[in-house]
């Protein structure tokens, strides 16, 4: 019977019911069960797939209703979930009233923190361990479970630096699965795949012992070292990189292999001091086609399984696709362009570049702050570096933006893909809040593409940008394939695009809609043209500069203007619309904002986050209607009071002055 184990799992309680000898059929179960649901939805596979038997071990060893777990970027957690009874969620993954596709607080205890940034595990985890020794709850174990090459993030680095001073219990669990979302980058990950081939683990046992007396607490380790097992002795590793942090290393070991995890766990378990635990698991284990290809099977779409392969489900053409087509294209017409991303190159479409111009392409890794660092640098050459991430990710990188590129005044070029609402990803993905993050720096310019044709004119305009950094952002979503413009004028700074004129020299209203809002802008026009309204429609282009001109015009014609855009009101693009408009002394009364609302959304489909925040179609052309009635109210000329049919006769008594004696 499919599921039969896992459909008794309540609670990690039900799991340490079962003999070992069951947990591998437990394995196959939560595979088959997490793979049979990514291929309908879309979802994490890849890594999940990947650290199935490390998350058993880990619940069958701890207690984690009282220790603690936290996981490093989120997106290996499914198996985790199942185990504490969330399976009756998985048929909803990633939708609303489902199954988060990361760790999500607001489902259950055993997730502490909601996560979807790489390298921020071990650092919670060392500020909980310290938590809890200070409350004197120490009994609590605390283990990071930290994996896909986030070790070599920044702020894992400086965790790892932390943790070594730590006088108490504390596991770092090293899941080196020799991939970060795609192949790992740099000097650490050629260190790790030299320890991969490594063909004996037990050769480090003969000089743990000298190896121990130089840790911190060295004779406390020693006397712990002698209570272990033999498992854990003949797996302590000398010369092991982490241990200058002054951690204890323990392994590598196969992350497979459940007696031998369990034992190893358990071993360690009871160490007093900081242990770094680097297990060796496969990326996609189980399904040849996820094995064979993890970068496409990372986080892919909905998939049929045929065989020994599974097939993509099609789709439009993506925002991510028409990025790296442009790229490519401009790549071909200057030499001096150069393309970097942060571990993302699929995601960023830059593989695609890659094949293109692979020696003008380079992947860093997961370290955002120094990508932006490095394109500082070639910048300061005279290249011209086109920086790819998500923008949620970007805001990473925000005090290098600050320090080593705004305040240098360097042509840094930062492109931000899922901009906006990010669907099934969920809070920890949306990309809300780039413009109020990068319009403070001096003459930085934001823009946004309403479409593909829009995104080339961009790209195209950044490239002959040589002034200050720019910033341009574009969707987690589909490009239209009936643009409203064939052959959009190219990008002149500050200015905006009109895409639809009011008959009336003064329009009921102005839309200024920026980016792909544009297009659900133009939607809600369809309708109130209908219903009989005159309204003008502008591709915004610029949220800074914005097109000052044009708002000024606007406003002298008293010609309500509405600004709708896929970002936080608050500090976004209507912000700087209202902003620019006061700098002049302008009114600004009239301008009115649609934005994503100071709340948080969490995993739906990108169309109903939209409606939730009210930026649909409807809702925008409802926002519109109101405008409307209100400034017609408004101008209606002031009732006068009916002339009465009669006039009342009023009496006056004269007083007749008294005359002087």
């Amino acid at each position: 019977m499919p599921n039969q184990l896992l459909q008794d799992i309540l609670s990690p309680l039900d799991l340490k019911k079962l003999d070992i000898q069951q947990l591998p059929q437990l394995a196959h179960e939560i595979r088959d069960a997490i793979c049979g649901q990514v291929s309908q939805t879309g979802g994490h596979l890849a890594p999940n797939l990947g650290v199935v038997e490390l998350t058993i071990a880990l619940h069958y060893v701890f207690d984690f209703s009282t220790d603690r777990l936290l996981f490093d970027v989120g997106h290996q957690c499914y198996p985790h979930k199942l185990l504490t009874g969330r399976l009756p969620l998985l048929n909803k993954l990633r939708q609303k009233g489902g199954m988060s596709g990361f760790p999500q607080p607001s489902e259950s205890p055993y997730d502490l923190f909601s996560v979807g940034h790489a390298g921020t595990a071990i650092s919670t985890a060392v500020g909980m361990a310290r938590g809890d020794q200070i409350n004197g709850e120490e009994h609590r174990k605390t283990v990071a479970l930290i994996g896909d090459s986030s070790i070599v993030n920044g702020v894992a680095m400086e965790g790892l630096n932390n943790a070594g001073t730590l006088k108490r219990q504390m596991l770092i669990v090293l899941n080196d699965n020799g991939m970060s979302i795609a192949k790992p980058q740099g000097a650490i990950a050629s260190y790790f795949d030299q320890m991969r081939t490594t063909e004996s683990y037990a050769k480090f046992k003969d000089s743990a012992r000298s190896m121990l007396s130089h840790l911190p607490g060295g004779s406390k380790v020693q006397d712990w070292y002698h209570r272990t097992g033999e498992m854990a002795k003949a797996a302590i590793m000398s010369g092991h990189m982490f241990e200058q942090f002054g951690l204890l290393c323990v392994g590598p070991t196969d992350g497979h292999d459940l007696p031998s995890l369990i034992k190893v766990l358990e071993e360690v378990k009871t160490c007093d001091r900081p242990i770094l635990l680097h297990v060796q698991t496969t990326k996609g284990k189980g399904y040849n086609f996820a094995t064979n290809d993890p970068t496409t099977f990372h986080s892919p779409k909905p998939f049929t399984v045929q065989g020994d392969k599974a097939k993509l489900a099609s789709s439009s053409r993506s925002f991510t696709s028409a990025y790296a087509d442009a790229m490519i294209n401009i790549m071909n017409e200057d030499e001096k362009i150069i393309a970097v991303t942060a571990a993302m190159p699929d995601g960023t479409g830059l593989n695609k570049v890659q094949d293109a111009h692979p020696h003008r392409t380079l992947d860093v890794g997961i370290c955002e702050s120094h990508a932006i660092d490095m394109c500082a640098g070639m910048a300061k050459t005279g290249l011209k570096p086109f920086f790819a991430v998500y923008s949620t990710f970007a805001q990473r990188g925000l005090d290098q933006i600050f320090q080593e590129v705004s305040l240098q005044n360097l042509p840094v070029r930062i492109c931000m893909d899922r901009a906006g609402f990010v669907g099934g990803d969920g809070a920890v993905h949306h990309g809300f809040m780039d413009i109020a993050m990068f319009k403070v720096f001096p003459k930085a310019v934001l823009l946004a593409p309403s479409d593909e044709q829009n995104l080339i004119q961009g790209l195209q305009f950044m490239k002959n940008h040589d002034d200050s950094a720019s910033f341009i952002r574009y969707p987690r979503d589909s490009v239209s394939l009936t643009p409203l413009q064939k052959s959009p004028p190219p990008f002149t700074l500050g200015k905006a695009n009109l895409i639809h004129q009011a008959k009336s020299n003064k329009p009921q209203l102005a839309i200024l809609a920026y980016g792909t809002t544009v297009y659900l802008a133009h939607k809600a026009l369809e309708k109130l043209q209908k219903q009989g309204y005159d309204i003008s429609l502008y591709d915004a282009r610029f949220a800074k500069p914005v097109d000052i001109q044009l708002i000024q015009s606007l406003i002298k014609n008293n010609t309500p203007i509405l600004t709708i855009e896929d970002h936080a009101i608050n500090s976004g693009y209507g912000t700087c619309v209202l902003e620019a408009a006061n700098s002049l002394q302008l009114n600004t009364q009239n301008i009115h904002r649609i934005g994503i609302p100071e709340k948080w959304f969490h995993q739906d489909s990108r169309d109903n986050q939209l409606k939730d925040a009210g930026l649909d179609p409807e809702s925008i052309a409802q926002k519109a209607r109101n405008i409307i009635q209100v400034q017609v109210k408004d101008e209606d000329p002031p009732a006068v009071e009916p002339t009465p049919t009669q006039t009342p006769t009023i009496t006056t008594k004269t007083t007749q002055p008294k005359s002087k004696v």
